[in-house]
């Protein structure tokens, strides 16, 4: 690949409220939202609490994806939830019945391996990995060697007077994201590598603090297995995921479409809809997933989206399609 930054971003979102507090989000009406498709080539969508919640899709949903592809629009779908490669997406996507193909992927789990292939990490180093399937496959389909993952799910760490935790002096870079089988042995491996490896990288795929990973409620994201590894390392870790823009410098050499041109839709200010912001895009909010109204009009919160709405569908409704 060819002119892709070099580094990912790890943001402050604090210190982006110049940016984000520009002005009131309108709710989305019949007149904004004709004007917003108008000026709008591509529609950015995030999944879990946008698309669907688990493996259930949220209501409307494959209507309002027709209706848009058949206006010419096109549509990617930007996730920070790592546990699947886009192969796996792509193949969740139509047990769901949407038709959606790899290359309008873009997870955080290819934005790690392509994060290590854009800075040439030596192919003689491996990369552990606190996280699901989805980063190890990302990482073995871009050449690298992987480790951990789900083949440490069952292992256990013990205290033990002389014995010495051993861990593999190759590893260069610890990727970590969501874990639902994160375990005290996976925390000491990751712990070693970036401690007494030199110049191992500390990669996060996002710091999501919750997701939807079931239909009914939230469950702890990737930020938690993160925020351990911080603490154990005293580590700040580079962030390829949604805030960051770096998956956007792989987005605009597959399409030819100016960010300006472009709507991220999510559910979470945060990342969703900052992630937009970074990188120029229009922005809107939808209500079906992390973030309430009462959030978003809180005093306290200075990320304000273009537009709001209660949840994807509603753009068919409004313009009567």
């Amino acid at each position: 690949m060819e002119q892709v930054s070099m580094e990912a971003t790890n943001p402050n979102p604090s210190s982006m409220s110049g940016v984000a507090a520009a002005s009131a989000a309108e709710l989305l009406c019949c007149a904004n939202a004709r004007a917003l498709l108008d000026s709008v080539d591509a529609f950015l969508f995030d999944c879990d609490g946008v698309i669907w919640k688990g493996d259930k899709l949220i209501d409307g949903v494959p209507q309002t994806l027709d209706m848009l592809r058949s206006k010419g629009k096109k549509l990617v779908f930007v996730t920070n939830n790592s546990t699947k490669s886009r192969i796996q997406y792509a193949n969740k996507f139509q047990s769901l019945g949407l038709s959606v193909n790899q290359d309008e992927i873009f997870s955080s789990s290819f934005a790690a391996a392509m994060y290590l292939k854009v800075n040439q990490f030596p192919p003689h180093k491996k990369v552990y990995v606190i996280g699901g399937e989805g980063i190890v496959q990302e990482l073995q389909l871009a050449g690298f060697t992987a480790l951990g993952g789900p083949e440490d799910a069952e292992k256990r760490a013990q205290w033990k007077s002389n014995c010495l935790f051993e861990h593999d002096k190759y590893v260069g870079a610890v990727v970590v994201g969501l874990d639902p089988d994160i375990n005290y042995y996976k925390l000491q491996y990751a712990t070693l590598c970036i401690r007494e490896n030199p110049g191992c990288l500390f990669i996060a795929t996002n710091r999501d603090s919750v997701g939807h990973m079931t239909d009914l409620q939230e469950w702890p994201g990737a930020g938690c297995m993160v925020a351990a590894v911080c603490g154990s390392t005293e580590q700040e870790p580079i962030v390829v995921g949604k805030p960051s823009t770096f998956m956007m410098d792989f987005l605009l050499q597959k399409f030819n479409v100016s960010t300006s041109r472009m709507c991220m839709v999510g559910d979470r200010l945060d990342t969703d809809i900052l992630f937009g912001q970074n990188a120029g895009c229009k922005t809107l909010l939808v209500l079906s997933g992390v973030t309430t109204q009462s959030t978003l009009d809180d005093p306290s919160n200075s990320i304000k989206p273009d537009y709001y709405t209660n949840k994807v569908s509603d753009i068919l409704s409004l313009l009567g399609e």
